[in-house]
């Protein structure tokens, strides 16, 4: 018997219904489905065999996140807007989920991001992990914020901008996507430093090796604020400080077969021949 959790968005109708559904069609074939809680407030995941995350690419990436630690992996359900990160649609769930149960598919490791924040007097404060992305934003409208980047202990660059994005691969392909960023196979391994609306000559994305780390300083006299995976996790005053290294534990993905990284590209994006 296999033990099934779902993450149900909070405040999506069609995601509960969608979870009554398979659980229903679990329990006629001898497994057990939980509910695994919300995703906004962390996941119970005891004894669990699959993740299956119902909603959008945020969904997806709190239940990610969850995960980790106990290395389960995540099927995601697309019922959001773009479903770039999600695997299948609603109406493919009981096909998923039977592909699973039958052993016909794989687990797509994915690179995530260790996030490590401290004080203006070096206390540890915070430590996250991502998926997608971490960015050191501005708080005041009309000005820019002001952020020291060092490479492995050697100074790099101060930065004048709305804010200072560092992804993976994963997540070249949001917010890194919109400011102009690079993009890479989700495959790869590797950092992505981009300035976000920066006010300075020296305004280039930065690719860096995985085993690379960058240390990040807010300057004053304008605060910041942490944002990692689309949710706030901490304000920075000037003094505080973000490090940043290949996170110790890959995302787990479940994939159905090989995934194109360029016609998956081109169908969610909407690319077409001129």
């Amino acid at each position: 018997m296999a033990r099934i959790a779902f993450a149900v968005h909070p405040r999506r109708p069609e995601a509960d219904a969608l979870a009554e559904r398979a659980a229903a069609w679990l329990g006629e074939r001898g497994h057990e489905a939980v509910r695994a809680g919300d995703p906004e407030g962390g996941l119970d995941l005891d004894g669990i065999d699959l993740l299956v995350s119902l909603g959008g690419d945020g969904t997806l990436l709190r239940a990610v996140n969850s995960a980790l630690d106990v290395e389960v992996p995540v099927l995601g359900v697309n019922l959001g807007l773009l479903g770039y990160l999600t695997e299948i649609e609603p109406t493919g769930l009981e096909e998923g989920l039977e592909r699973f149960l039958d052993g016909r598919y794989e687990v797509e490791e994915r690179m995530t991001l260790s996030v490590t924040v401290r004080g203006a007097d070096g206390t540890l404060s915070g430590e996250r992990c991502a998926l997608n992305e971490a960015t050191v934003e501005k708080t005041v409208p009309g000005h820019t914020v002001r952020i020291a980047a060092s490479i492995d202990g050697h100074p790099f660059v101060t930065y004048a901008a709305d804010g200072l994005l560092t992804s993976t691969p994963t997540g070249s392909t949001a917010y890194n996507l919109s400011v102009r960023g690079p993009l890479l196979s989700p495959k790869l391994r590797a950092l992505i430093l981009t300035p976000v609306s920066p006010h300075m000559l020296f305004d280039r994305p930065l690719v860096l090796d995985p085993g690379q780390r960058v240390h990040l300083e807010v300057l004053g006299p304008r605060p910041a604020v942490l944002v990692v995976d689309g949710s706030t996790v901490a304000a920075l005053e000037p003094g505080a400080t973000v490090d940043y290294r290949e996170g110790d534990r890959p995302a787990r993905l479940v994939t159905f077969g090989a995934r194109d990284f360029h016609t998956i590209l081109r169908a969610k994006f909407q690319l077409a021949d001129r």
